[in-house]
């Protein structure tokens, strides 16, 4: 088991910055890929980006690249996610997750955290 924890959410002006971390315990967290995904309200879960298991590899969905950076201290057991030129449609709760295929499904991640809300005002 790994057990995950988000923080660093709040409220932030449109074109602001924030920055999320996710720490893991339990199992080695750099034995996993770890990704992040956002659910806004009354839509589905979607992929954030992700990231390889030592860091050396990204990828992110269309509507964060350029904006969003993902990053893993694995000496630290922590999972980053920093958020520059937010958006009103950034708005959502944001979830880490691990798991062993990786990728941009849900489905393909084993562990969860609990969320944490992005709030971003226009």
């Amino acid at each position: 088991q790994v057990q995950l924890a988000e923080s660093g959410g709040g409220l932030v002006q449109a074109g602001g910055s924030l920055g999320l971390s996710c720490a893991a315990s339990g199992r080695t967290f750099s034995n996993y890929i770890m990704g992040w995904f956002r659910q806004a309200p009354g839509k589905e879960r979607e992929f954030v980006g992700a990231i390889s298991i030592r860091g050396g590899s990204t990828s992110y969905s269309d509507s964060v690249r350029g904006r969003f950076t993902i990053s893993r201290d694995n000496a630290k057991n922590t999972l980053y996610l920093q958020m520059n030129s937010l958006k009103p449609e950034d708005t959502a709760v944001y979830y880490c997750a691990g798991g062993i295929v990786g990728g941009t499904a849900t489905g393909a991640y084993i562990y969860w955290g609990q969320g944490t809300q992005v709030t971003v005002s226009s």
